[in-house]
């Protein structure tokens, strides 16, 4: 199988010694450059061609395996694909080929290194070696990570498993197996032992590309002796620290390793003129599968979602509209970079000549100060994380400035209710249409609060906001998805004027359907759907199409659906109705299209009210969101994590992790703790009760018994997805009785 992966000429080169007499410029003096897709990217003109100097080389920790031998080389010729753009002089007719836009996602990288050459593309502070690539660099990379593995015998549409966390080398990683017609099944280093090996079994996939060391080390006892892999790929790390027993006789390749043997593989496929004679190169179609992306499973079993190189690259085509960004705009990216939210978010920006840096959780707030992007991208957890220490460090001031800033943020709240007003961006879903003398009599009283309130809200800018700017960073605005956003986070941001768009999709839709513009961010909504994309919403229990302002459950057609769940037809038809819409299994509603009014810009905007599998039916047969309690209780500085849940079908009840550090600020002001200094467990539960209660006392439904737990709900416990949402069946499952004790 190895020795059938390349050409006679190209085995010239791969046994050639590590300081080959093949300069590594000719593979690319060698190349015309196709013509770069001027109708998806109008903007700067591209550079001068010229040829791209590859990155320094830097030795490997250990001398890789050695590929595949020449003499084992089969007669017939192997079958390969390639990227039509990026790789186009693979192709019969070479340099002559009529490409000129985009048909596989690794496309975009040839785009980016004609018209941003030197501009810096990633920065990776936090890996050894600390690593800052031009595009240019990047692109090249990419060409040599994939010719590297088709040189020890990587073929189309095989699957490798990417287990791995965020990094500029994820990125070649990802981009190198999708440009060589594989697919790669994508997972983070914090799942499971047993969900990896769930994944990588289901999947079929014949080769791992790992993280570190460390995490090979984590899976070699109860991972790899179990499943059959062809070769390892080490991403970081030195070689020598990794299990050997664990090994054996499984090839195992550094990163450079890869790279190096690309390189040298492509010199010699450039200068022997023989890639027609025995390797035949297709084009990757877009309805090729690009990769495979598990879902993180909130309730039931994950199931491989495949998304086509077509799925994908609406996303990148279609996200300018609600991301306006332009060559040198910095992002920071800190999410898992196989989900679907974070990944199409991060293909999109590259092709827009962006420079992205990478952090991690630790370093969040310190490279929010330190790099002050233009943009950043994360889920509502991480905005409500920077909520919660605003207003930490705002308590904590002294008692004056403490007045000041919090009387001056509720002045603000007030002038952005009243500019709503005028401005036509109330949110309402009343289909009746709004009198017009009584509308402006509201529109004349909002003008004149907001009139009146202007000046205030412009000192609180001056004397508050300017500060937390600094300390946020964020300039043009942060990206928000993956989650709903909570409205009091919402409105924060919005009145000390850093703007938060909320979005919304999922894996299995690439995944943005919708998202708010930055020329009109109605809160409470998660905007318009995105260009090319339909949304409707379906009766429950008829599946008929219900009116704007009707809720029901929301299904979504559009170019970037999957093509389908791999190897479960059953849950695939499950998905899709009779007429091709797929069903999200969200509960939302359409803003009806008012011409005057307070909420004439909102009409087409979509709203979520929570997942269908979440909702509680009582015995009387109402219907209760729990969101919105979590929601509303999130807001107490008490209150850590909270899960609503329905028992026994006829009360509502709540688990609860406290936030202890403020659980015992309040009981020392309130003069409640034990002579040793604790506080009573009863104690603290009346404590969280009252305060449940008065921060849902405006829901519709209020909360019985509550039950406290010590322990978080994290990622690592398996109580959290790897985009922060709260595993709802998962924490149910494992208080089970406690539950039943509860409700008893």
């Amino acid at each position: 199988m190895l020795a059938a992966s390349a050409s006679s000429g190209q085995m010239a080169g791969l046994c050639a010694p590590r300081r080959s007499s093949i300069p590594p410029l000719l593979a690319r003096r060698g190349r015309l450059l196709p013509r770069r897709p001027v109708a998806l990217l109008p903007r700067a003109r591209a550079p001068a061609l010229r040829p791209a100097t590859p990155p320094p080389r830097c030795s490997a920790a250990a001398s890789p395996p050695p590929p595949p031998s020449a003499d084992s080389a089969l007669e017939h010729q192997v079958r390969r694909k390639c990227s039509p753009l990026l790789e186009s002089v693979l192709l019969p007719g070479g340099s002559d080929s009529t490409v000129h836009e985009w048909k596989a996602v690794p496309d975009i990288w040839r785009t980016a290194a004609e018209k941003y050459a030197d501009l810096v593309a990633v920065i990776d502070p936090y890996h050894e070696p600390p690593t800052e690539w031009t595009y240019t660099q990047l692109e090249q990379e990419i060409l040599d990570f994939s010719q590297g593995l088709r040189a020890i015998g990587v073929a189309p549409d095989e699957k490798l498993a990417l287990f791995a966390d965020n990094s500029c080398r994820w990125l070649v990683a990802d981009q190198g197996i999708m440009a060589t017609g594989a697919i790669n099944v994508v997972r983070g280093t914090r799942s499971s032992d047993e969900e990896l090996f769930q994944i990588y079994t289901h999947s079929e996939s014949i080769a791992l590309v790992v993280d570190s060391p460390q995490f090979f080390n984590r899976l070699a006892e109860s991972f790899i002796s179990r499943i059959n892999t062809r070769f390892i790929v080490l991403l970081w790390g030195d070689k020598s620290c990794i299990d050997s027993q664990a090994v054996k006789d499984i090839p195992l390749y550094g990163y450079k390793d890869i790279t190096e043997l690309g390189r040298e593989s492509r010199n010699a496929l450039f200068l022997s003129g023989q890639q027609g004679q025995q390797d035949v190169f297709e084009t990757i179609s877009p309805e090729d599968v690009a990769t495979l992306i598990y879902t993180s499973g909130t309730s039931g079993t994950p199931k491989g979602v495949m998304l086509t190189h077509r799925n994908l690259l609406h996303q990148i085509n279609n996200l300018w509209e609600i991301v306006p960004a332009e060559p040198g705009d910095r992002f920071l990216s800190m999410l898992p970079p196989w989900h679907a939210y974070e990944r199409a978010c991060e293909y999109f920006i590259f092709s827009y000549g962006i420079q992205q840096v990478y952090t991690t959780v630790k370093y969040l707030k310190e490279d929010l100060q330190r790099y002050q992007p233009h943009y950043f991208i994360s889920v509502p957890l991480v905005y409500e994380t920077l909520y919660s220490s605003i207003q930490k460090q705002i308590s904590s001031s002294s008692a004056a400035r403490k007045i000041i800033a919090l009387s001056l943020i509720k002045i603000s709240l007030l002038y952005m209710e009243a500019k709503k007003i005028y401005e036509g961006t109330v949110l309402s879903n009343n289909l009746v249409k709004p009198s017009f003398i009584a509308y402006m009599m509201k529109w004349l009283w909002a003008r004149l609060i907001a009139a009146f309130l202007w000046p205030l809200h412009n000192l609180a800018k001056i004397l508050v906001y300017k500060k937390i700017h600094s300390a946020i960073g964020i300039s043009k605005a942060g990206i928000s998805g993956g989650g709903s956003l909570p409205m009091h986070v919402d409105k924060f941001f919005e009145a000390i004027g850093i703007k938060v768009q909320n979005g919304y999709g999922l894996t299995e839709t690439s995944p943005v359907v919708a998202a708010r513009r930055p020329f009109c961010n109605v809160l409470g909504t998660i905007g318009h759907p995105i260009k090319h994309t339909e949304i409707k919403v379906f009766d429950i229990e008829t599946g008929e199409v219900l009116p704007d302002g009707s809720k029901g459950i929301v299904k979504i057609k559009g170019p970037q659906v999957m093509k389908g769940y791999y190897k479960n037809p059953s849950a695939t038809n499950e998905a899709f109705d009779q007429e091709g819409w797929f069903s999200t299994g969200d509960i939302g509603w359409i803003v009806p299209h008012h011409a005057i009014g307070p909420s004439r810009k909102c009409g087409g905007m979509l709203v979520l009210e929570g997942r269908a599998k979440d909702t509680i039916v009582l015995s009387t047969g109402e219907n209760v969101e729990p969101a919105e309690i979590e929601e509303a209780a999130g807001r107490s500085n008490l209150i850590n994590q909270i899960v609503v849940i329905g028992q026994d079908q006829r009360r509502l009840g709540a688990i609860i992790v406290p936030n202890n550090d403020e659980v015992l600020a309040k009981a020392k002001r309130k003069s409640t703790l034990g002579e040793n200094g604790e506080l009573a467990k009863d104690k603290v539960m009346n404590m969280l009760y009252d305060e449940l209660k008065t921060w849902t006392a405006h829901c519709s439904y209020r909360v019985g018994p509550i039950m406290i737990v010590d322990d978080p709900f994290t990622i690592d416990n398996g109580l959290m997805t790897p985009t922060m949402k709260i595993r709802r069946d998962k924490v149910t499952d494992k208080y089970r009785r406690e539950i039943e004790a509860l409700f008893k």
